[in-house]
């Protein structure tokens, strides 16, 4: 693994926003890096110029990460995850609250704690909610969102989206409804405004359009 170039928090927390949106396959514009940091639209149009001044990114119209720039998100995104990991599996703190606790924890690793954290668990491929760790040779299975199952059909969740990890009620009731990476989860219904109703390891749990969009099952190979 490779460190991190140094750069200040901001421009950290910026490249990881980036990195977070492409995952989800979303455009990258300034004003949804603007809605997933909860910052102004102005705010993010400053970091943007400091940002192409640093060649961390480019802007046209779309803005993408440089080599440079796709390097620091990495090492940033690995050691949250691998950070939320930690804390999940070997401090054992509540499921919902580490995404919170790794966001301060990310710009606070070094290489060597990053090594004593691989070496204390054992080959983590995700993060506890499903999201690949950089580097870690993970090879995700077909997904697709829940959103998108049929009707009695009966599949397991892989993976909940960071943007889903930003909100803490969300992920409470998630975590209170079951719904974690590994959770059976079966569509009852789908009413007219795309709402589902699904049973989760035989609970029935009702689950809104935004969340469905943004929550992954696996597909089973037919």
């Amino acid at each position: 693994m490779t460190s991190a170039p140094t750069y200040t928090i901001k421009f950290r927390e910026y490249a990881e926003a980036i990195w977070e949106i492409e995952e989800e396959g979303i455009p990258v514009i300034q004003a949804r890096i603007a809605d997933w940091l909860g910052v102004s639209r102005a705010a993010v149009s400053e970091m943007m110029k400091r940002m192409d001044a640093e060649g961390l990114i480019t802007s046209n119209p779309q803005i993408k990460l440089t080599d440079e720039g796709r390097h620091l998100a990495e090492v940033i995104v690995r050691r949250h995850r691998l950070a939320e990991r930690f804390l999940s599996e070997v401090l054992e703190l509540p499921w919902d609250k580490v995404h919170g606790e790794a966001e301060v924890w990310e710009t606070m690793i070094s290489d060597d704690v990053e090594a004593a954290m691989w070496a204390a668990m054992d080959d983590p491929k995700t993060c506890p909610h499903g999201n690949p760790i950089p580097g870690a040779g993970y090879k995700p299975p077909k997904m697709k969102p829940m959103a998108k199952m049929d009707v009695g059909e009966d599949l397991e969740l892989e993976r909940i989206s960071e943007e889903l990890e930003l909100d803490a009620e969300m992920m409470g009731f998630l975590d209170q409804s079951g719904l974690r990476p590994g959770a059976e989860v079966e569509l009852e219904r789908r009413d007219p405004h795309g709402a589902l109703t699904v049973l989760v390891n035989g609970t029935r749990v009702g689950v809104g359009v935004f969340a469905a969009e943004r929550l992954f099952v696996a597909v089973r190979a037919s």
